[in-house]
């Protein structure tokens, strides 16, 4: 009766997710101005019972594309500690124009030269930095200019579609010289993992 009961909701529940996901296209939501259009809840449904990370966001499969991710926002204004100020982690200027904007991230999630773009914005991002907080997690912290638009962003969870991997290995090169610090050095340790089960390799060729 239980087993009855359970597949019944769940049931319910792809139902209800595909009915929205449906109306999420085909309707119009009032969206604020530079800010992203919601996810599609199908896609937010297919996150049920898979592995989270400690924010509780799913860890996508290497072949999945689309994907429902919590961002955040950062800026070269808040001076934080180890901040070098428009200067990236990959050594480039931080991006932010009407085409290409920067992005932070795990580089043994999202490795360096990422790109991505957000659901309802025009925007390519690139990943072309990390922070410390980030790693072991799935966030995607996005880079800002100045601290108003930082904190208008604030944390958000959005769909983004990954339109173009970069490349482990190049993530790994820069990241082996800088091991003496804890966050690079488990972020170095994650991609030699992935390098060694050869899954990554058709990634970076596809």
């Amino acid at each position: 009766m239980s087993n009855l009961f359970f597949r019944t909701a769940m049931g319910l529940i792809a139902s209800m997710a595909m009915t929205s996901c449906a109306l999420d296209a085909t309707t119009t939501t009032k969206v604020q101005k530079g800010m992203p259009h919601p996810p599609c809840p199908k896609l937010v449904a297919k996150d049920f019972g898979r592995q989270k990370d400690k924010h509780g966001m799913t860890t996508y499969k290497h072949d999945e594309h689309r994907r429902h991710v919590r961002t955040t926002s950062y800026s070269h204004m808040e001076k934080e500690k180890g901040c070098h100020g428009l200067k990236s982690a990959a050594g480039c200027q931080l991006k932010y124009t009407n085409k290409v904007r920067s992005a932070a991230a795990d580089w043994s999630v999202y490795p360096m030269g990422t790109k991505f773009k957000i659901k309802g914005l025009p925007y390519v991002y690139e990943v072309n930095d990390y922070g410390s907080a980030l790693v072991g997690t799935n966030t995607i912290d996005l880079f800002k200019p100045n601290l108003s638009t930082m904190r208008k962003w604030g944390t958000r969870k959005v769909e983004i579609t990954v339109i173009e991997w970069g490349s482990y290995e190049q993530s790994r090169r820069i990241l082996s010289g800088r091991t003496r610090y804890k966050h690079c050095r488990k972020m170095h340790s994650a991609i030699v993992k992935k390098l060694n089960t050869g899954q990554v390799a058709k990634l970076e060729n596809s």
